[in-house]
């Protein structure tokens, strides 16, 4: 996989906290990593990210929301003033829960507003950001675009029910990337383009739900971030359309 190039570029969209952040962190420990950028909502409000880029000129800081089209385009155009490429693009923005929304336990508490948010945050979201930055991934010689998933939106892998909307927004998330694998496999330079599992995160927002977890399997970010960037690292173009957990294993549809 690419990023082994003296001056890689990468961006990491939903980088103000929890593994978004982390990805910022691993990324700017790499000496051959010339330029990141870091996307989010609120960029005056991600204290952390704005004190990274106080101390590391590589750094650049960018306002996307995954939910509004014209965000996304604008920071397409601002990496374009001062990127001729990108070599690896991240999304890791997900929402499973937000104010009155939570994961449903049974049908009753499905709300068809809840499943419109999910489905524009962890599903569209990823993929107008594929069509925006499209042209400074195609001018990468080895590009990759991979998406934070989750194994709770396999299909085959669905033993426990429940959680309508996040698993199917990442059910969708899943399909939208497989499709967007096959058009981009044809290109004179084809792009990596891959979902992955990164296990339960001691983030916000898996908090909720993690009390009786064994710490064993709760990582913190950073390892989670380090994780997937060697996952990422061991994949090739055959590995294109995947869906990869923590480990490198291949996760069923």
């Amino acid at each position: 996989m690419t990023m082994g190039a003296p001056d890689s570029v990468a961006l990491v969209q939903g980088a103000s906290r929890g593994v978004g952040l982390a990805f910022v962190h691993a990324l700017l420990a790499k000496p051959n990593v010339n330029r990141v950028f870091a996307t989010c909502r609120r960029p005056d409000e991600a204290s952390a990210l704005v004190a990274l880029g106080a101390t590391d000129a590589r750094l650049r800081i960018l306002r996307l929301d995954v939910t509004d089209e014209e965000s996304i385009a604008a920071a397409a155009a601002e990496a374009r003033d001062s990127a001729d490429r990108i070599d690896l693009l991240i999304n890791s923005a997900g929402i499973l829960h937000e104010g009155e929304m939570g994961p449903e336990r049974n049908l009753a508490q499905v709300r068809p507003e809840n499943l419109v948010k999910a489905f524009r945050v962890n599903a569209l979201g990823p993929l107008l950001v594929a069509q925006s930055f499209e042209p400074l991934l195609k001018r990468s010689p080895e590009a990759c675009f991979a998406s934070l998933s989750a194994r709770v939106g396999s299909i085959g892998d669905n033993r426990l029910g429940g959680w309508y909307a996040y698993r199917s927004s990442k059910a969708a998330l899943n399909q939208m990337t497989r499709t967007l694998a096959v058009q981009w496999r044809r290109l004179t330079r084809p792009i990596l383009c891959v979902v992955l599992h990164p296990g339960t995160v001691a983030t916000d927002l898996s908090a909720p739900f993690t009390g009786s977890y064994d710490p064993a399997k709760l990582f913190e970010p950073d390892r989670a971030a380090g994780q997937l960037l060697d996952v990422l690292a061991g994949l090739t173009i055959a590995d294109t359309g995947g869906f990869f957990a923590w480990d490198g294993q291949p996760i069923p549809w």
